[in-house]
């Protein structure tokens, strides 16, 4: 109710739909309408997940303005502040060595 408070007949909005779907898609293993230890344990820290890879491909994505799937110079410079905000540069200070491909 702090999120979203459903007034009566008014349509949900489409976050409000997709959380759903999130729910009931991956986080209710069981599917017993709520979320136990073992399914809170596996949302927070997922097993599959590699979040070095996860940012790394958000990096791109963001950036790469051509969708060459290839950064340029001027696609980081140009987000620089994605860059210095990341984890995967942690947090901008590995920007600052000298790098061959850069």
């Amino acid at each position: 109710a702090d999120m979203f408070a459903n007034e009566e007949g008014g349509p949900e909005p489409d976050w409000v739909l997709t959380e759903r779907e999130q729910f009931s898609d991956f986080r209710d293993l069981n599917k017993d309408g709520k979320m136990d230890k073992d399914e809170i344990q596996h949302w927070i820290l997922p097993q599959d997940y590699d979040h070095a890879l996860a940012e790394a491909r958000h990096l791109v994505y963001e950036s790469d303005v051509d969708k060459d799937q290839k950064l340029t110079k001027e696609e980081v410079l140009d987000n620089w502040n994605m860059f210095v905000g990341s984890q995967a540069t942690n947090y901008g200070e590995d920007l600052t060595r000298n790098h061959d491909e850069l």
